[in-house]
């Protein structure tokens, strides 16, 4: 049998003087549990992949592939084709439609993942069961006591954690439909009066402030109760690092009302949902000394350390900040006065598998390790030749609810072992490239090619916000287009020929096949930057969510295509630059 993590009752605990004594077990249960199976690996996976192929044995699509109730690794390669979302869309919609019958698992589809549509395409519909929600309650449950080693007492606080909800929808044929991030919150909230977990009250934001629809009164309310437990908030986070920005951005434009609420005990009028007005309340009383706090330091110019300046003990910034997310290390750095950014988990619409057991490391620094008994993985390697990403594999995931050797496309790089257990960090994401001629350019070297090129704004006092690209072929030939927003935070006023320069910097950090085109083929244009004017990229945040994103799932695009996304973008340039000359480039040929 593989290991199991057993989950203490709150009826167990009898009384507060057990209760840090509870906490310790209930850690090293986790840890144990943790230790275990990734010691076990290999042995792990051939369980997982055994049971799955005995439960599914008679499943229709294990059938059509003719596997024939076979359970070992071999015959399950060569039997079932490696498959993208495309391949299997067709036996998705089925079930969609209405058809119960057991096509891709045994155990009944209960509701659908939605992926967040903005990397690179539409909402992908991930079918779910409920032994796959609780497999997932299960992973969630283990980071915290990973991070008591770090920094031991946080069942002590709480946490804000700014996470939000949209109305769900369902298929034709009934099922719900709805982002990963909104399934466990309504899973967590369900479980938590039946079962003891010393972190799970952790958040300062009561239920119904989380799952109220609507994106202002939530984000205005999530804030007013975080401020309300300023003293005893130990961590703040958001799944990704920009949901933290933007609720900073949020709080810069409604803080009076915000004080005003505390040093008055009222709730603003136009916080209108009853049950969020109802328990708010129970929280909100007239604190003017607070309310004192919080204007004096957001009535100050400069925002640098507003975090731990409103939330004092605050110990660490958790969210997802490495791959494209990286960029924002910066401004989180400048809003917490350098708190460690602790990015714990690695996860997608598809499946959650792995944790960082390490997570005070630096971002860049971070390596996660799977979890062998969330699903079974393969490795399929990468082969990039004009990169040294020698050991990249893209991953393969084969799970009990609905995917056989489904390609996930992260690429990854090995970094070591746990135990006996792969250790990885994210590179970036397959597929999502600019590309004019025979150039591929993927996240990580747009990501890196900004990051050179925005250090020339330091000496402004000014720092890139927020950036997104596009291959523009409307014309002959087709150009790279960088869109950026600037906080001019300094007095100096910012020179065109500034970004002119950071133009070439960009294209000088961009690969050797780009150069080529560029420099000798000539069949790529002048990369063209458009400095986009202040809240452009909160307006395309709410274009996206308004066709249905999760507000929780949300990150900004680093490549767009969609027309109504770039006229949006251009609609809001205020000025453009292009690269006044050819970058360096030398051919040995």
């Amino acid at each position: 049998m593989r290991p199991t993590l057993n989950v203490v009752r709150s009826e167990d605990r009898e009384s507060s003087d057990e209760n840090n004594n509870m906490v310790a077990d209930y850690n090293k249960k986790a840890l144990n549990f943790i230790k275990e199976v990734t010691s076990k690996a290999d042995e792990i996976q051939k369980q997982v992949l055994s049971e799955i192929l005995t439960q599914n044995a008679n499943i229709e699509y294990l059938q059509r592939h003719g596997l024939d109730g076979c359970t070992d690794r071999e015959t399950f390669k060569k039997m079932i084709p490696v498959v993208d979302y495309e391949n299997i869309k067709p036996d998705i919609d089925r079930i969609a439609n209405g058809n119960t019958s057991p096509i891709l698992c045994y155990e009944p589809i209960s509701e659908f993942f939605t992926s967040s549509a903005t990397s690179g395409g539409e909402c992908k519909l991930i079918p779910m069961t409920e032994d796959a929600i609780q497999k997932t309650l299960l992973f969630f449950s283990l980071l915290m006591p990973v991070m008591d080693q770090f920094i031991p007492g946080l069942d002590k606080g709480k946490g804000i954690k700014f996470s939000f909800i949209r109305k769900e929808t369902k298929t034709p044929g009934g099922l719900v439909a709805r982002p990963a991030t909104i399934s466990i919150l309504k899973s967590q909230n369900l479980i938590t009066d039946r079962t003891y977990d010393p972190y799970a009250n952790y958040m300062t934001s009561p239920k119904e402030v989380i799952l109220c629809p609507d994106w202002y009164q939530s984000m205005y309310t999530q804030l007013l109760c975080g401020l309300c437990h300023n003293k005893q908030v130990l961590h703040v986070g958001a799944t990704f690092a920009s949901g933290i920005v933007y609720a900073i951005k949020f709080l810069k434009k409604h803080w009076f009302l915000l004080c005003n609420d505390i040093r008055k005990g009222e709730l603003d009028p136009k916080i209108t949902d009853p049950s969020v007005r109802e328990t708010v309340m129970k929280i909100l009383k007239p604190n003017p000394i607070l309310a004192n706090l919080v204007e004096s330091q957001c009535a100050k110019g400069s925002w640098e350390g507003i975090i731990i300046k409103l939330w004092p003990n605050t110990k660490y910034i958790s969210t997802i900040v490495t791959g494209t997310m990286s960029h924002y290390s910066g401004v989180l750095d400048y809003y917490s006065n350098c708190l460690p950014l602790v990015s714990p988990i690695y996860v997608s619409s598809d499946c959650h598998f792995a944790l960082s057991l390490n997570p005070l490391l630096k971002p860049n620094d971070i390596s996660y390790t799977f979890i062998p008994t969330m699903g079974y993985f393969e490795f399929l390697p990468v082969n990039r030749e004009d990169t040294n990403f020698i050991s990249e594999p893209r991953v393969s995931l084969t799970n009990n609810e609905r995917l056989y050797r489904y390609r996930i496309g992260d690429i990854l790089l090995v970094t070591g072992f746990t135990n006996k257990t792969p250790q990885f960090s994210y590179m970036c994401r397959k597929n999502v490239v600019l590309s004019i001629d025979a150039d591929k350019t993927d996240e990580v070297e747009i990501q890196n090619a900004v990051e050179n090129a925005a250090n020339n704004l330091l000496q402004f006092d000014a720092t890139l916000t927020e950036y997104t690209s596009y291959a523009d072929m409307s014309s002959i030939p087709g150009h790279y287009v960088l869109y950026w927003e600037i906080d001019l935070r300094g007095q100096i006023p910012i020179h065109p020929s500034v970004i002119d320069n950071c133009c070439i910097v960009v294209e000088e950090s961009l690969n050797s096949v780009y150069k080529t085109l560029r420099v000798v083929d000539k069949s790529i244009g002048p990369l063209e930057i458009k400095v986009v004017e202040s809240g452009t990229f909160d307006k395309l945040m709410d274009y996206v969510l308004s066709k249905g994103a999760s507000a929780s799932q949300y990150k900004t695009p680093r490549c767009v295509k969609h027309a109504s996304i770039i006229k949006l973008l251009n609609s809001n340039a205020v000025s453009n630059h292009f690269s006044p000359t050819c970058p360096k480039w030398v051919s040995y040929s």
